[in-house]
């Protein structure tokens, strides 16, 4: 019977083939480890082996991941697609990321990007309209998105959140947002915030002659997010809102699939992605947790500030375009910025990552010295201004909200 050992996992002249899914890690070997030790140890416990030699009867060598690739610190593996169950996230990030982050033989790994294969992405369904939101639901042409959160973020009441929603939607503001952890409290219950932020949002259709939508915070366990998307779509609103991080992706998959029957777009909150991708060297990359997200269905994922904003940020442009990318004809997806952002922010931001975005600012539109329904008037302003070409200062001449707002804050990034 052969042996199998933790160096059969490691090939440096193996050439991965199309049908495998290639994951790169960062990798910093335990003290009494090597390089090329614990890329074998990354492979061979992310897919068939084990601490101690197997003797095996028959071949199981073609379900092993091959570790083709050391780079400095960087480890490229190569997994067999077979080793994979078609659909199943939370399958496919057991095997790439699962035990190996607490492995003993490295110091710190972490999944840093991730090249998927035709076979296994296209097992999941992908966003049902990605950037499309921006015209099949806004009419928006080239200009960003905006979205507003209402401050202070969790105690307002159902009355309160509805009239700030009111001032911004009439301010200009296309998308009201919930809080990340505003769900179904008792100061602010699920169904009575539904219903009465979306009468207040029919009436700020009718003043403004444009259309707007309420990203409502469906976030719970899976059943209950189910029949919260049920109650949405009876509501006629157009979007739910998912904590995909803490939720966890079956559940996403879960909710991605009802949202297909009720016509629903989703907007992916990405709260608790610091723990594992905020260390730089150990963790899952939020690229990866972008990828994750894309295949399992989101429409739109907060991606960063490009470092303008309040927010620790990775390659917010890198992953910005990845999600536009082409990936087997799968819908695109709308990155969404957010923390910190203000209307002194704008022109830069939209400098780094282009128009196509989502524009979210809380503080920045809540905190403005007049007011909500004057804050979201200073930031359309800016948006407009930068579309125009126009700077800034310039522009607010002859809108005062602005001025008021560049007075303020300038064009600083608040900590």
């Amino acid at each position: 019977m052969p042996g199998i050992k933790y160096e059969d996992f490691l090939d440096l002249d193996y050439d991965p083939a199309d049908s495998e899914l290639v994951c790169w890690f960062h990798v910093e070997p335990a003290a009494d480890m090597d390089m090329e030790s614990a890329a074998s140890r990354v492979a061979s416990e992310s897919s068939n082996g084990t601490w101690a030699e197997l003797q095996v009867e028959g071949s199981v060598t073609d379900l092993s991941a091959t570790a083709f690739e050391i780079d400095g610190n960087t480890v490229g593996v190569a997994y067999p697609d077979e080793l994979f169950e078609d659909g199943n996230m939370a399958q496919v990030l057991s095997c790439i990321a699962g035990n190996i982050l607490g492995m003993k033989a490295v110091e710190r790994i972490r999944l840093n990007d991730c090249e998927w294969p035709e076979k296994l992405a296209t097992s999941f369904p992908g966003p049902q309209f990605g950037t499309d939101v921006r015209n099949e639901i806004f009419d928006a042409g080239d200009r960003p998105i905006t979205a507003t959160v209402p401050k202070p973020k969790v105690g307002l009441s159902t009355d309160q959140h509805a009239q700030i929603g009111y001032e911004a939607w009439t301010g200009g503001i296309d998308l009201l947002k919930d809080d990340e952890n505003l769900t179904d409290q008792t100061f602010n219950p699920f169904e009575d915030r539904l219903a009465e932020s979306l009468a207040r949002r029919d009436q700020a259709e009718e003043e403004t002659g444009e259309p707007k939508s309420y990203l409502v915070n469906i976030t719970a366990d899976a059943n209950t997010m189910l029949d919260r998307a049920d109650a949405v779509a009876e509501q006629g609103c157009e979007y739910v809102m998912v904590d995909v991080v803490t939720t966890g992706w079956a559940a996403v998959q879960t909710v991605r699939e009802r949202c297909e029957e009720l016509g629903l777009a989703i907007h992916a909150h990405r709260a608790m992605h610091a723990a594992f991708d905020r260390v730089p060297n150990h963790g899952v990359s939020m690229r990866t947790i972008a990828q994750v997200a894309r295949l399992c269905g989101v429409d739109h994922i907060h991606t960063g500030t490009a470092d303008l904003g309040k927010l620790e940020n990775e390659d917010t442009v890198g992953i910005n375009e990845w999600l536009y990318s082409d990936l087997y004809g799968m819908n695109d997806v709308l990155p969404m910025a957010s923390g910190g952002l203000h209307p002194g922010l704008v022109p830069e931001l939209m400098d780094r990552c282009g128009n196509n975005i989502g524009i979210q600012a809380g503080g920045g539109v809540h905190g403005h010295p007049d007011g909500t329904h004057a804050g979201a008037k200073a930031l359309r302003q800016a948006i407009d201004a930068t579309m125009e070409g126009v700077p800034l200062t310039e522009y607010a001449d002859d809108n005062p909200e602005l001025a008021t707002a560049l007075d303020k804050w300038g064009t600083d990034t608040p900590r």
